[in-house]
C-alpha cells in the first residue's frame, strides 16, 4: 500500500490565492465557496490544498503554515517562478506577500509566500545534509560564513544571518583573511539591501 500525505494550507481569499498559482503554472483542479471554502491545485504530480482560514489568527507566515516541495532540478523551478512572477507584478516581488527569496548559484532551495503567507519550500531532491553552526571543517570567520548562508537560505532566516555575520567579524575579523572578510561584509549588504535597510551599518 501506498500512502500519500497531503498538506491542507490556509486558502485566505480563495480565488485570488488560486489565481497566484495558476501565476506559477499550477493548474486549479478544485474550487469550492461553499458551505465552506476548499481548492486544490496541481502540477507535475502533486497537489497543494487549501482549506479556510482561521479567524482571530495572525498570517499564515506568522503562524509557519508550510509546505516542503521536492524537485530534482531547483534552480529551473526558481528561474520559472521569477519569469512568471515579473510578468505577473512587473517586478520580481521580494518582500511581503507575495513573495520568492532570491536564487544563489549552488543553492539547494528557495521559498515561496503565497498572498496568504503560506511558505512553500522548494527543495533540491538530494540536497546535502548540512551542519547547523557551520561546518565542523571550518574556523573562525569561513565557518560564520557557513553558518550564516545555512540561516539565511535553508532556514530563510535573515536577521539571524546578520547577528551571525555581526558577531563573528567582531570576533574573528583581526585574523581572517581578506578574502573572507571581503565575503563577509558582501553578504552583509546583501542581506541589508534585501530587507531593505538605508545601508548606514
Amino acid at each position: 500500500m501506498v500512502a500519500v500525505s497531503i498538506p491542507v494550507l490556509w486558502g485566505g481569499n480563495l480565488p485570488e490565492t488560486l489565481d497566484f498559482y495558476r501565476t506559477l503554472g499550477y493548474q486549479v483542479t478544485s474550487e469550492m465557496t461553499r458551505p465552506y471554502t476548499y481548492g486544490v491545485v496541481e502540477r507535475d504530480g502533486f497537489e497543494l490544498h487549501f482549506g479556510p482560514t482561521p479567524k482571530d489568527l495572525p498570517s499564515a507566515e506568522e503562524a509557519h503554515v508550510c509546505c516542503l516541495v521536492l524537485v530534482d532540478e531547483v534552480e529551473g523551478w526558481h528561474t520559472e517562478f521569477k519569469t512568471a512572477l515579473r510578468a505577473r507584478y512587473g517586478r520580481i516581488p521580494d518582500k511581503g506577500a507575495p513573495r520568492i527569496t532570491r536564487f544563489r548559484p549552488g543553492q539547494t532551495r528557495f521559498t515561496v509566500v503565497d498572498p496568504v503567507g503560506n511558505t512553500i519550500i522548494y527543495i533540491q531532491r538530494d540536497e546535502p545534509d548540512v551542519e547547523y553552526g557551520g561546518s565542523k571543517q571550518l574556523e573562525g570567520l569561513a565557518r560564520v560564513l557557513d553558518n550564516a548562508r545555512i540561516l539565511s537560505v535553508m532556514k530563510s532566516d535573515d536577521k539571524a544571518a546578520v547577528r551571525a555575520l555581526e558577531t563573528g567579524l567582531r570576533r574573528f575579523g583581526a585574523d581572517a583573511s581578506a578574502e573572507d572578510k571581503a565575503r563577509a561584509l558582501a553578504m552583509l549588504a546583501e542581506l541589508s539591501a534585501a530587507a531593505g535597510d538605508s545601508g548606514e551599518a
